[in-house]
């Protein structure tokens, strides 16, 4: 199991998502600290102002943004791929 911890600013974000988005985010967030495969979420390092992070895809568009603390999983941003990449 992993840890994982939410920012405020990313369960702002999560409580702004549509009832059908908060539900595959919520699913996908368990996905991941339940040990599911990082191909299936397409988990991936991010570069330029996000260097350090990786992404997690809960939607075709919609992503979950973390950095790794120490084991310690720490979600910081998310939303679709132009209001996080713009």
């Amino acid at each position: 199991m992993r840890t994982i911890v939410f920012t405020k600013k990313f369960e702002k974000m999560l409580k702004k998502l549509s009832p059908k988005d908060k539900d595959r985010a919520v699913v996908a967030l368990a996905n991941f600290a339940g040990g599911t495969s990082d191909s299936i979420l397409r988990v991936h390092p991010l570069h330029g102002k996000y260097q350090g992070a990786y992404s997690i895809n809960i939607t075709g568009d919609l992503r979950a943004i973390y950095k790794n603390k120490n084991g310690t999983y720490i979600f910081v941003k998310l939303g679709n791929h132009n209001q996080l990449y713009s």
